[in-house]
């Protein structure tokens, strides 16, 4: 099976540099700015969106590009995404009151809500003083408007937050912002910078599937894996009364009075029931509903490549959103 350090491979100078990019990019006067920053950002996971923009740009052709002007552009592109990824879950944490991350406290527990978020605006300001210095218009106004519905993302979840009559085309439309839209920009980015208009929507098509199932999949591990696993406690999506997929799916799958109970669930945050609603989850049909929906959106990701020249970082696009799935096993 494809592990993630031979996905990485083809693109490892342009991941070291890129990251060397992100630390010296935070360079605020404000001692506690730096601080929180560089906190959130070295707490950061396997930066999949900006190793997917690296890919993106080389399985354009950007391997043949020997101008440092446009590698330097591009390692700063792949930057400006993750900083802007930082930023969401710093906000992100504080709307949902989260302690832990990956396993290690959160910007908000560490320091203070207040402190967060200001630093969560300062990554996003930063991120777009950067993007500006790019010099690309076209590339301003998708970063720009995308971020835009990002934030909307957000705002629809906590709209939809303690609301068991949310439909599956809601969910969607929640995670089209809150995750999709930033592996989108990621991707469409990335073909903007090496002037491959061709591949933009197959690109910006292979950042919205993808995104999409891995959304799907993290849902569905909030209640089939485990704490340590996760970096967060299992039954938190409950706690917070979000209707993800998999509950949605189950309450369509059960008998009156278990779909009453999830229900009263996700209305209250309550998690009495949790195990009970696991099960349910796990034995109604429920989760294979929402594994296939997963394989679905993987498989479309996959789909969306093929104009795509054959490639090493093509593979390593495909091995990517093939990973991703692997998670349920």
């Amino acid at each position: 099976m494809t592990d993630f350090n031979s996905i990485l491979l083809p693109v490892a100078d342009d991941f070291t540099a890129m990251d060397h990019f992100i630390q010296t990019g935070i360079n605020s006067k404000v001692p506690l700015v730096l601080s929180v920053s560089r906190y959130v950002v070295e707490a950061g996971g396997k930066r999949m969106r900006p190793l997917m923009s690296l890919l993106a740009a080389r399985a354009c052709g950007f391997a043949n590009s020997d101008n440092p002007k446009h590698i330097d552009q591009h390692l700063k592109f792949a930057a400006i995404i993750e900083m802007l990824h930082t930023a969401t879950l710093v906000h992100d944490d504080v709307v949902d009151e989260s302690g832990l991350r990956r396993g290690r406290p959160t910007a908000n527990a560490t320091w203070t809500n207040a402190t967060a978020v200001l630093v969560g605006d300062y990554l996003i300001a930063r991120a777009f003083d950067l993007l500006v210095k790019l010099g690309d218009l076209e590339l301003l106004h998708i970063m720009s408007s995308g971020t835009c519905e990002i934030a909307e993302g957000e705002v629809l979840q906590l709209q939809h937050q303690h609301n068991p009559d949310s439909t599956e085309a809601d969910y969607l439309q929640i995670i089209y912002g809150k995750t999709s839209r930033l592996f989108m920009l990621a991707t469409e980015g990335a073909a903007l910078l090496t002037h491959s208009e061709h591949l933009r929507l197959p690109l910006k098509a292979y950042g919205e599937h993808f995104g999409n199932a891995f959304q799907i999949i993290d849902d569905i591990l909030d209640y089939t894996s485990d704490a340590e696993t996760l970096g967060k406690n299992i039954g938190d999506d409950l706690a917070e009364g979000k209707p993800t997929l998999p509950l949605i799916a189950t309450m369509q799958r059960v008998h009156i009075k278990d779909n009453e109970m999830i229900r009263l669930s996700i209305q209250t945050g309550g998690l009495n029931d949790l195990d009970k609603i696991v099960d349910l989850v796990k034995n109604s049909g429920g989760l294979e509903y929402c594994q296939m929906r997963a394989k679905q959106e993987t498989e479309l990701a996959i789909a969306a490549l093929n104009p795509l020249p054959e490639s090493i970082y093509k593979q390593a696009l495909i091995n990517l959103a093939k990973l991703a799935l692997d998670r349920l096993k």
